[in-house]
């Protein structure tokens, strides 16, 4: 019975490995509040699309506040995601460069929301080519609008799933792409055409996917289905996993999960 016994054990391990490296890891990285409530809900959002990717077959996906103080996390993850102040200085900050840039040499799937696209400008040329653009104030704007969020490339599979919708939000202005960057979504505002989304398939020692989408400020905007379903597709692209046809599950309880409670910040 002994060599049975250790033939079925040696099979289970086998299996378990297996289904191991079956499982794709997704870390999103959000901070501490520095917006005024309501927008920049960074961890809430975090979670929240934490939420709805771990609905997808193979997926794990984990949230941490700041960028991972054991470096073990890092070495498992297959795709990052940021939610955050401009990820170009945090990634590429002294403490942080060289974590960041062995994962991007390892091929890590990349996926910056909002703020996150945002660098300075010593780090701006480098996240360019990390991430296929970048937003800076010395060459960027702002605006506030509501405008139809129009899909430049609907055959892109991070398209899969949704249609054009109105959308309202702080849209950036004036972005700074890569020639080597595709522009995926656009709207018109302030009279002009303004590229809010793009995909990059980064070449050389750091091949991999990146996503570009500087779409997210208001909190309500996470509980527009379309809204949810682009980002997750975005991500999930980044990592090299086949986008369903009607896109990913991004289901959440409405009531539930968009609720806020008190801001934090202010004195009880």
């Amino acid at each position: 019975m002994k060599p049975l016994l250790t033939l079925f054990a040696s099979l289970l391990a086998l299996g378990q490995a297996a289904l191991a490296k079956d499982v794709t890891h997704v870390l999103l990285v959000g901070h501490k509040l520095d917006h005024p409530f309501g927008t920049h809900m960074y961890l809430k959002e975090c979670r929240l699309l934490a939420k709805c990717l771990n609905q997808n077959p193979g997926i794990k996906a984990t949230v941490s506040n700041g960028w991972p103080s054991d470096e073990s996390v890092l070495k498992k993850i297959d795709a990052l995601v940021f939610y955050s102040s401009p990820a170009a200085d945090i990634m590429l900050s002294d403490k942080n460069r060289s974590q960041a840039e062995t994962l991007f040499k390892r091929g890590v799937g990349y996926t910056a929301i909002h703020w996150a696209t945002g660098a300075n400008l010593q780090n701006g040329p480098r996240y360019e080519q990390l991430l296929g653009g970048w937003f800076n104030f010395k060459f960027s704007g702002i605006n506030v609008d509501k405008q139809r969020l129009i899909q430049i490339d609907p055959k892109h599979p991070i398209c899969n799933g949704w249609a054009e919708y109105e959308l309202h939000d702080e849209f950036y202005l004036r972005m700074k792409l890569s020639p080597k960057a595709k522009p995926l979504l656009k709207v018109t505002t302030k009279g002009k055409e303004e590229i809010v989304a793009w995909t990059l398939e980064r070449e050389g020692d750091i091949k991999g996917r990146s996503f570009g989408i500087t779409l997210g400020h208001f909190h309500p905007n996470y509980g527009i289905e379309s809204f949810r379903k682009a980002i997750i597709n975005g991500i999930l692209w980044t990592a090299n996993i086949e986008v369903p046809n009607d896109g990913a599950a991004v289901a959440i309880d409405t009531e539930k999960d968009m609720k806020l409670g008190p801001d934090p910040r202010k004195k009880k």
